[in-house]
């Protein structure tokens, strides 16, 4: 019916679970820990729990079988095997990029389960303005109290309150000091300048998905807030442009250590990410930038 490589797909209606046998290419912790997403989290029992599209899924891989919790079998076909991009065949991309070189081919066994999920655009336009000179567990923070004041009551989960990312008229509509007092730090006026923006140009942002990748990238840049890097990350996790390369400091080093790019700028070293590894380098690019920060190469 749909899924990369599985072997069986076991539909739970009355537990509310979907369990996949020998789906290949997906570890949670991989997928939810490479810096694409701000809003799973880790259970004690080793799951991740989390939120997208107004929905809260409990996700889980135990030897071969990935499970899916709190989710119906429609649900899961409509959003979630979009979501986790479960149609592409992650084998023939890590089995491409591992003939680079060897540190990519070492980067892909490391993180051999990585996805890149396809993200709502909204969310992603604002997670990652607010991502700009911060860290992940900070971020995640200040998303979590901005969901919780501006967004809508999705759903209790295991003793846990979900909500949804808030809309763009919900932050046009509040003043900068409030967005401030969410720990947004000077990031609030970026976020309150960009939501009127979309706003006021009538703009659905998802819409970019159907544009060029240059296109959306300029586009992108011309909200309040979003450099080269951001808008490189909003167009490869929101927008699926899997050309986009964001240079990050831990991409820098990997760059710097891996590929003799010490003297590069961050616009040139872009560049040459872009051209080194072509229409996978936002693939690349997750594999290379999760073996590095996880190994503190470089550091």
């Amino acid at each position: 019916m749909f899924l990369e490589e599985h072997d069986e797909v076991i539909i739970d209606d009355e537990n509310r679970s979907i369990t996949i046998k020998g789906l290949k290419n997906f570890n949670p912790k991989h997928i939810f820990e490479c810096g694409q997403c701000f809003r799973w989290d880790p259970e004690e029992d080793g799951s991740y729990t989390g939120i997208a599209f107004g929905k809260v899924l409990n996700v889980s891989k135990v030897d071969d079988l990935v499970v899916f919790k709190n989710t119906n079998f429609e649900d899961f076909k409509n959003i979630w095997v979009e979501y986790f991009d479960l149609n592409r065949r992650y084998s023939e991309i890590k089995e491409m990029l591992s003939k680079k070189d060897k540190y990519l081919n070492e980067a892909v066994k490391f993180g051999d389960g990585i996805r890149i999920l396809k993200q709502d655009g909204w969310e992603m336009l604002i997670s990652f303005i607010i991502s700009a000179n911060n860290r992940i567990p900070m971020i995640k923070r200040v998303i979590d109290t901005l969901s919780k004041k501006y967004g809508v009551f999705v759903q209790n989960y295991n003793g846990k309150d979900f909500y949804s990312f808030p809309s763009p008229i919900a932050f046009a509509e509040t003043h900068m000091q409030e967005i401030r007092a969410c720990s947004t730090g000077f990031r609030d006026k970026y976020i309150k300048k960009t939501s009127e923006a979309v706003i006021l140009e009538d703009f659905e942002v998802n819409s970019l998905r159907e544009v060029s990748g240059d296109e959306c990238r300029k586009k992108l840049m011309s909200y309040s807030g979003v450099g080269a890097k951001v808008a490189d990350c909003i167009a490869l996790f929101g927008m699926q442009k899997y050309d986009s390369f964001p240079v990050d400091v831990w991409v820098k080093r990997v760059m710097q250590e891996f590929y003799n790019a010490q003297d590069m700028s961050l616009p040139k070293m872009r560049k040459f990410g872009v051209e080194l590894f072509g229409k996978d380098a936002g693939f690349a690019q997750q594999y290379l930038f999760y073996y590095v920060r996880e190994n503190q190469i470089g550091k």
